[in-house]
């Protein structure tokens, strides 16, 4: 559960509205009107299909891309108008991280803390202490990013993000295309990363599992819009319609007239529409 705190949320969002536009076409709106807080020490989880406009959101909080609309408020700093102060509290870590792929595990680590002005003597001690908590097999922390498998890439990812103590970590589908071992191993990274760490997150997936064993709230989010958001337990008495709890499927199919999978269908179909 969540811890408690005082001062402002971790995260607050209010009226977020971003449209983009393709060649000719009338703007496709990302985001409609998003209202989302995260507290101190809460995971939330943003469930939805891809397309649904959960990765625009990432991008939106973590300042990469200026919303149209709306407000954004990191720790109480008005991420709209402050970008720089934010990016110091927050990381990211996305379906598809970015790494020098000749380079090793520890080195790209060292690049990466070099940007956060840390110095070599002072990341690599850290490096060592983070490698060693997520249970990288630190034997193949010299080998090179194209040598290691997806999992251990991820791994890589988040202990990177970790580097500097972030106050609010944004997953962006971190265990997607993953196989079933190395996405455990990529949950339980994160899971001990909320039970070690005084951090916030927010995960967005298409995950149901990943969803209900990792975050403190899940939001249901389709077509850019935010259509609920409780407790795993809250959403399921919420479209409870028989004796028993319904599971998160059958809540997705109850709020959304369709399943998690044909929601994602019909946006690779958009796409390939209007490409």
């Amino acid at each position: 559960m969540p811890l408690t705190t005082i001062g402002p949320r971790a995260l607050e969002i209010r009226g977020v509205e971003k449209s983009f536009k393709k060649r000719r076409q009338e703007p496709v709106r990302a985001l409609r009107g998003i209202d989302l807080t995260i507290d101190k020490g809460e995971v939330v989880g943003i469930l939805g299909p891809n397309g649904s406009g959960k990765s625009t959101l990432v991008r939106v909080i973590s300042t990469l891309i200026t919303p149209d609309a709306g407000t954004v408020d990191v720790f109480g700093i008005d991420a709209l108008h402050h970008p720089k102060t934010v990016q110091k509290m927050m990381n990211r870590v996305s379906v598809e991280a970015s790494f020098f792929k000749k380079l090793s595990a520890r080195e790209n680590l060292l690049y990466g803390s070099k940007l956060y002005g840390l110095t070599s003597a002072e990341a690599s001690p850290r490096i060592t202490e983070i490698l060693e908590g997520i249970g990288f097999r630190m034997k193949r922390a010299g080998e090179p990013m194209e040598n290691l498998s997806r999992g251990m890439q991820q791994k890589i990812a988040l202990a990177r993000a970790l580097l500097t103590s972030p106050m609010l970590l944004l997953l962006d589908e971190p265990t997607t295309g993953l196989d079933p071992r190395s996405k455990k191993d990529v949950q339980a990274v994160i899971w001990d990363i909320r039970r070690r760490h005084d951090a916030s997150i927010l995960l967005c997936t298409h995950d149901m599992g990943e969803a209900e064993e990792l975050c403190d709230r899940i939001g249901i989010m389709v077509d850019g819009e935010l259509i609920a958001i409780d407790t795993a337990d809250g959403l399921k008495r919420k479209y409870q319609s028989g004796p028993e709890l319904p599971t998160l499927e059958d809540v997705f199919m109850a709020a959304t007239g369709t399943t998690l999978e044909e929601a994602s269908m019909e946006e690779e179909e958009k796409e390939l529409v209007t490409a």
